[in-house]
């Protein structure tokens, strides 16, 4: 099972958008600066995760996330909380 998820950093009012098969040790990985890319902005934490059965499928939404009308939906969601 893969999990595309959504992070926050409140602090720095941004997020970050991926994809991992074990989302609890990616999220600690997030959040003991193991990544370059989110290492500047912790902590982070998980505000959106969606499960699929393969890859590609997680890959093709973690992509989709990533483009301007999927992060219009993603600040949606942030606005509901």
């Amino acid at each position: 099972m893969f999990i595309v998820y959504v992070l926050y950093s409140e602090k720095f009012e941004r997020t970050y958008t991926g994809m991992t098969n074990n989302l609890q040790r990616r999220i600690r990985q997030h959040n003991l600066k193991q990544n370059k890319s989110t290492k500047p902005y912790i902590p982070w934490r998980i505000v959106y995760s969606e499960s699929y059965n393969t890859r590609i499928e997680a890959r093709n939404r973690e992509k989709f996330l990533k483009t301007g009308i999927g992060r219009d939906y993603i600040k949606t969601l942030l606005n509901s909380q």
